[in-house]
């Protein structure tokens, strides 16, 4: 028996495929729909046997609150980021920062590593070999222990009651 599951792998992935393809096309012609419809088919079950398994969300609620802070936090980090480089005067501290790990799962420390690498002025430069750590690197740091507790209150421990409640 052919289940919906078989055929249609990763649903939400081939939603955001169909949409996104429409979108660099421009267009909702019904080829384009169509074209974009069988790569969104095609794609998700050529490589889902690659995917982990897809993390369940404990707290949806949280997680929009979380999308929303990051969002705000890349506002203003922006801000931040222009200013020190317009500003002649204010001179730059770029540090590296050994952060240490609440997290366990593979997929949440990806998304931390990836979250403190899309706020402006960080970078995550490297997880260490055991999973416990992260390197990142800061355009400006004043105090290591707040930006290691900014990091852990906005966006870790969150993370951690999204996912691995």
């Amino acid at each position: 028996m052919i289940t919906p599951r078989r055929w249609l792998p990763l649903p939400l992935l081939s939603i955001l495929l169909l949409v996104v393809w429409l979108l660099m096309a421009r267009s909702i012609a019904p080829g384009q729909i169509l074209l974009g419809g069988g790569l969104a088919l095609l794609i998700p079950l050529a490589t889902y046997r690659f995917w982990d398994a897809q993390p369940h969300v404990a707290r949806p609620g949280l997680l929009l609150r979380f999308v929303a802070r990051v969002l705000g936090d890349i506002l203003i980090a922006n801000i931040q980021v222009a200013w020190l480089i317009i500003n002649p005067r204010q001179r730059m501290r770029p540090a590296f920062v050994v952060y240490p790990l609440m997290l366990e799962e593979r997929f949440t420390i990806t998304l931390l590593a990836s979250t403190i690498s899309l706020t402006p002025g960080t970078v995550s430069a490297n997880l260490r070999m055991d999973g416990k750590s992260l390197l990142i690197h800061t355009l400006d740091m004043e105090d290591e222990d707040a930006l290691i507790e900014t990091i852990r209150e906005r966006y870790e421990r969150p993370l951690k009651e999204i996912y691995e409640c």
